[in-house]
């Protein structure tokens, strides 16, 4: 049914593109992982997992040394969980199940503890609100430039009318395929882009007004209100998780 799995990494650590023929419950205790599947991203602090189905490609980096503790769902029970990739919020008492499944055997007795622990940690998926943390995927050609140039530098201002001239494309082309490969609008879209990125940082660089400003903020007030509104904790918050 279900079995958990534990596993410390070196910061800088990258696993590669694979698939695991059981959905996945991927959380770490510490540190922070940058989850990528074939058509999103997502970062991981202590706070949040993330869901995966049976069968999907993602590959991994280690922002600092962390320490995974996940769960492995066969097919029948993941199909009652979720059909897609969804981050949810991890609480006291799933963050307390998760280490405790990882400490039973593989082969765990029918009759023991374990499908108590697992009906649990089931149980608290289902609860969990999805969180709006993942970040789609940009495939065609021209609107790809522009994704990718905001993701090397998050701070990079210039509007959908200075990225037409620079792409081939009109602002308005460049605003409808940001919307039809993401679901979300550009603003929306780089929004979520340097709240991804500021998480890394975080890690690396204690200065928060510098964080803020690297990553396009005007002020570290609207950072922190940002920043909260999609991790559910202060960006002064997040920076001690480094140190935890």
């Amino acid at each position: 049914m279900a079995v958990g799995f534990s596993m410390d990494y070196p910061s800088g650590l990258h696993t590669g593109m694979h698939s695991h023929p059981k959905a996945q419950l991927i959380y770490g205790i510490s540190g922070v992982m940058n989850v990528e599947t074939e058509d999103a991203y997502f970062v991981l602090p202590p706070t949040k997992a993330l869901f995966l189905p049976p069968d999907e490609d993602h590959s991994i980096f280690m922002e600092g040394e962390v320490s995974m503790r996940e769960m492995f769902i066969d097919r029948t029970l993941a199909a009652t969980v979720a059909p897609e990739a969804r981050v949810l919020t991890v609480g006291p008492l799933l963050r307390e199940l998760l280490v405790a499944i990882c400490n039973e055997p593989i082969d765990w007795e029918q009759d023991g503890r374990c499908p108590h622990i697992i009906a649990l940690i089931i149980d608290e998926i289902r609860r969990s609100r999805t969180l709006l943390t993942r970040l789609p995927s940009v495939r065609e050609a021209r609107a790809s430039r522009v994704a990718k140039a905001i993701m090397d530098n998050p701070a990079d201002a210039r509007s959908l009318d200075d990225w037409g001239e620079t792409c081939g494309a009109s602002s308005r082309t460049l605003a409808r395929l940001f919307l039809r490969e993401t679901g979300m609008t550009f603003g929306q879209w780089r929004l979520q882009a340097r709240l991804n990125a500021a998480f890394v940082l975080l890690m690396t660089d204690g200065d928060l007004p510098r964080i803020a400003q690297k990553v396009g903020f005007s002020s570290q007030s609207a950072f922190g209100v940002a920043f909260r509104r999609a991790f559910g904790l202060t960006p002064a918050q997040a920076r001690a998780l480094r140190l935890d």
